[in-house]
C-alpha cells in the first residue's frame, strides 16, 4: 500500500480520514488501467467516504443467512439439471440451460468428477428496498474480492470494526482454497484470460497477502501454464511448480479463445489439477432464478430445499422469466406476469406499454460477453418505447444462442452519505441507492460472510454499479447505542 497503517491518529476529522483512506490506495490503482481517479488530486476511482457503511444488527443477521440459503438453492439447481438432462425431471430444463452452448460446454458441465461441485464463491447484488432486501444476480465468479479486502483493511486500521473483520476477504478466501485443495501446502495459480484482464491488478494484490500467509499462490495467463503429463506447472523463480488448484479468472463463453485450454482440460480430466468455480455454465445463469419460481417444478424446489429455505428466496429474489419466443396456445398466458391485472400472451405486447408500466429488467440469462458487469441490462422505464420494442424483439430473436431473462424492477430505499468532495475539497453529502455485495466463502460445507461491499449511487441512477458517482465503502455493524 502507499501509506502505513502504523499509528494512526484517532481524532481525525471527516475530511482528514476521507484523505487518508485515498492515500491507502494501493499503488498502480489495484482495480485497472481503464479507472481513472476522480479528481487529479485523488487516488482514488470512486467518492470515498470517512466511515464504513453501518448495518443494523437485524440487517447482518438477515445477510449472513442468506448465504446459507444461497448455497442450498445452487445445490439444488445442480441436482435439477443432472435430473433434467437424465430424464428424472423435465426435459426442458436442461434444454433451457444449454441453449446456446457448444457440446463441448455442455459435456464439461457433465462430467463426472465434477457432478457434485457447486460455487464455493457466492457473491449476490442485494438490493434494500421498502419491499425488503431484494437480491438481483447470484455470481460465482465475482471481481471485487481484492477491492473489497483492500477497503477492509483501510477503514479497519481507523479502528472501526468491520463485517468479517478488516482480514475477513483474505481469511475467507484462504480457507476456502485450502479447504477445497485438500493437501498439506497447495500451489494455487490463479488464471486471468485476456477477456478478464481489468481484474487482474487485483487478484495479484489478493496472491501478494496470500503469499505473506504461506499459501504459495501466483497469478498467470492461461499461456504461461507449463504442461507436463503428470500435471500442469507454474514458472517461478526456483523452477516450475506443480499446480494443485486454479482459481478461474475466465468466462466460459471465451474457452474458444483462451490459449492451452484443452491441456487444462485434459489435467483437470485425468484428476491431475481441481478447478474452482467448476467448468459449469449451468452454475452461472440467471435464468435459474426463473426456474425457481416456475410453477411445474415447485415440488422439487419443496422437497430439496424445505419450506424456509424456499419462503426465503421467494421473498428475496425477483420475479424472473425465461423469455422463449415458443407461441402458446388461445387459451394460454405467462404464468405470473401481469402489469394493472392485465394478463400477457406473447412478450412483445409489454412492448406497448406506458413507462410508468414498464418497471421491468431485460438482461442476458449467461454464456455472453454481454451477461458480466451490467453490459446488457436494459431497463424499461428508463428508455425510449422504440428502444424497448427493440430489446425486446433482439431478446427473442436471440433465445437460440443466448437465451434473456425478464424480471421486475425493484427500485431501492435511499440513504443520505457522506463523502468528500476533491473539487471543492470540503464534505459533500446526497440521499443514494445502495448496492450491498457480500461475500461468501464456503469452507467444507458452510458459507462464510468475509465481507461486504456497499455501492451507493445518486438517486438518478436506475443501474446501480461501481461508477465514479458512487460512494464505494466496506460494511461493519452499527456502534452500540449510547
Amino acid at each position: 500500500m502507499s501509506a502505513t497503517l502504523d499509528k494512526i491518529p484517532q481524532d481525525m476529522s471527516p475530511e482528514e480520514r476521507c484523505l487518508y483512506v485515498d492515500r491507502l490506495t494501493p499503488e498502480g490503482g489495484l482495480y485497472t488501467d481503464a479507472q481513472r481517479p476522480v479528481h487529479p488530486e485523488a487516488n482514488s476511482s470512486w467518492q470515498v467516504g470517512p466511515d464504513p457503511w453501518r448495518l443494523p444488527d437485524r440487517v447482518l443477521r438477515h445477510i449472513e443467512e442468506a448465504g446459507h440459503h444461497f448455497l442450498a438453492f445452487y445445490r439444488a439447481a445442480n441436482l435439477l439439471y443432472n435430473q433434467s438432462w437424465r430424464g428424472i425431471q423435465p426435459g426442458w430444463v436442461a434444454g433451457y440451460l444449454d441453449s446456446g452452448k457448444p457440446e463441448s460446454v455442455v459435456a464439461l458441465g457433465r462430467m463426472n468428477r465434477i457432478k457434485q461441485h457447486v460455487p464455493l464463491v457466492i457473491r449476490p447484488d442485494m438490493i434494500p428496498t421498502k419491499e425488503g432486501m431484494i437480491a438481483t444476480e447470484l455470481d460465482s465468479l465475482p471481481g471485487g474480492i481484492g477491492f473489497t479486502a483492500s477497503l477492509g483493511a483501510r477503514y479497519g486500521s481507523l479502528d472501526e470494526p468491520i463485517t468479517g473483520g478488516p482480514d475477513g476477504m483474505i481469511d475467507g478466501f484462504e480457507r476456502m482454497l485450502r479447504s477445497f485443495a485438500d493437501t498439506a501446502a497447495p500451489v494455487v495459480a490463479v488464471v486471468v484470460s485476456e477477456e478478464s484482464a481489468s481484474w487482474r491488478p487485483e487478484m495479484v494484490w489478493v496472491a501478494d497477502r496470500l503469499n505473506e500467509r504461506g499459501l504459495e499462490t501466483v497469478v498467470m495467463g492461461p499461456d504461461d501454464i507449463i504442461f507436463r503429463e503428470d500435471g500442469l506447472y507454474a514458472p517461478s523463480e526456483t523452477g516450475p511448480r506443480r499446480i494443485d488448484l486454479i482459481y478461474r479468472f475466465f468466462e466460459l463463453f471465451d474457452l474458444k479463445n483462451i490459449p492451452k485450454m484443452e491441456l487444462i482440460l485434459y489435467a483437470a480430466k485425468k484428476n491431475a489439477v481441481k478447478i474452482t468455480p467448476p467448468l459449469k455454465n449451468v452454475m452461472e445463469e440467471k435464468m435459474l432464478m426463473a426456474l425457481f419460481q416456475h410453477p411445474a417444478l415447485q415440488n422439487f424446489w419443496s422437497q430439496q430445499l424445505g419450506s424456509g429455505t424456499v419462503a426465503f428466496l421467494e421473498r428475496t429474489f425477483p420475479k424472473t422469466w425465461v423469455m422463449d419466443p415458443t407461441p402458446l396456445p388461445p387459451h394460454a398466458t405467462i404464468h405470473g406476469l401481469e402489469v394493472k391485472g392485465r394478463p400477457f400472451q406473447d412478450w412483445r405486447e409489454l412492448g406497448s406499454l406506458g413507462q410508468k408500466d414498464r418497471q421491468m429488467v431485460i438482461k442476458p440469462s449467461g454464456f455472453s460477453e454481454m451477461a458480466w458487469g451490467g453490459r446488457g441490462v436494459a431497463i424499461g422505464h428508463d428508455m425510449s418505447e422504440t428502444d424497448w420494442q427493440e430489446t425486446i424483439d433482439h431478446a427473442l430473436q436471440s433465445f437460440d444462442a443466448n437465451p434473456h431473462i425478464l424480471q421486475i424492477f425493484h427500485n431501492g430505499a435511499t440513504f443520505p452519505v457522506e463523502h468528500y468532495d476533491f473539487a471543492s475539497s470540503s464534505m459533500n453529502r446526497f440521499r443514494g441507492r445502495v448496492r450491498l455485495q457480500p461475500y461468501y466463502f464456503v469452507v467444507g460445507d458452510e458459507p462464510v460472510l468475509s465481507g461486504i461491499q456497499a455501492t451507493v449511487c445518486p438517486p438518478d441512477k436506475k443501474l446501480l454499479h461501481g461508477m465514479v458517482d458512487a460512494v464505494v465503502l466496506p460494511c461493519g455493524p452499527m456502534p452500540p447505542s449510547s
